[in-house]
């Protein structure tokens, strides 16, 4: 008999096939709403296997009510949506996507810091409103990024490739980890920093670092009073590493340059956010992965990940190994 699996969205037809094959499949077919919880507390019952996204809140309620459940597969790298310690307590087997995003969300990010340095947004709104009457000195003027201080927070597989675009831009490059990097530092020639003297020095702070309850409110008040007007801060990793309320209040009393955001505290992000009447706030709506080639693929690591587990193997990539060491 296969095992029967959820998928709580809809998923490339190549993909799903695959885990078909494998599973007997239910799926929410929706690309762009999300399960509701109802129907997901009703579904959970029945599975072997959880596919989600980070769209789904797994909390231990959740995880209690999946009786025959045996692993979650979250098409993410992320997995802050999900209660990993109460999953462990159940024999839950989590896994997630690490790697295949790396090179892509590292374009987006250089991608935004650019846009929000250079003010592209605003220009584009400025040229679009008919606004555009002249040629002059100073007109939508913003800083420079050729040869600029790049201080990165999380020095990951996303901070190395970032750091490598940031060489060729001739930047200086400074980082934050919880533990130095030799390594790194020989390898790409980057400078370890505590995190008060990177704030302090970096014309450019991209934040790059997991969210957990220590990185929670990682950069509030404090941290921004401590850098310079013309800095740019710019976060692709999670919402909540970056205090919202401080980070209006920084932007409206120029305390920094400008923020580019492609994550937020509560997603979607509501249309009525302070941060989004703000001329010297690039807003996106969480894209840091969004290549056809890096979703197919996330989506197909996901998928081998619950199907190798559910055939009685390894899977690649796994959050809390000790339930692999317990089945054993």
């Amino acid at each position: 008999m296969k095992p029967k699996i959820f998928i709580t969205r809809k998923i490339p037809e190549d993909i799903l096939a695959l885990m078909e094959e494998a599973c007997e499949v239910k799926i929410w077919p929706e690309e762009d709403t999300t399960v509701p919880r109802s129907i997901l507390e009703q579904e959970i019952r029945e599975v072997d296997g959880l596919y989600c996204l980070l769209t789904e809140s797994i909390d231990d309620s959740l995880l209690a009510l999946g009786k025959n459940l045996k692993i979650v597969s979250n098409m993410a790298v992320g997995y802050n949506n999900i209660d990993i310690e109460a999953a462990t307590a159940r024999n839950i087997l989590v896994t997630n996507t690490p790697g295949v995003l790396t090179e892509t969300t590292a374009d987006l990010t250089f991608a935004l810091l650019m846009m929000t340095a250079r003010r592209m947004e605003e220009a584009s709104q400025y040229l679009r409103q008919g606004k555009w009457k002249t040629w002059s000195p100073m007109l939508l003027a913003g800083q420079d990024i050729f040869g600029a201080t790049l201080g990165i927070v999380g020095m990951g597989r996303i901070g190395e490739a970032l750091a490598k675009r940031a060489k060729g831009f001739d930047m200086k490059i400074i980082y934050y980890n919880r533990t130095p990097k030799p390594e790194v530092e020989k390898k790409l020639g980057v400078l370890y920093s505590s995190l008060e003297e990177l704030l302090k020095e970096s014309d450019f702070v991209c934040i790059l670092t997991p969210y957990t309850t220590e990185t929670r409110n990682l950069i509030g008040k404090k941290e921004l009073e401590l850098m310079k007007p013309t800095s740019i801060l710019i976060n692709t990793s999670r919402g909540g590493i970056v205090n919202e309320e401080d980070l209006y209040e920084a932007l409206v009393h120029h305390k920094i340059y400008a923020a580019g955001l492609d994550v937020f505290d509560k997603e979607p992000l509501s249309t009525n956010h302070p941060l989004l009447t703000l001329t010297n706030c690039v807003a996106l709506p969480h894209i840091g992965s969004a290549t056809i080639k890096t979703r197919r693929e996330m989506a197909r690591l996901a998928a081998q990940n619950l199907i190798t587990f559910l055939q009685g193997q390894q899977p690649p990539h796994c959050v809390n190994p000790s339930v692999l060491a317990a089945k054993q």
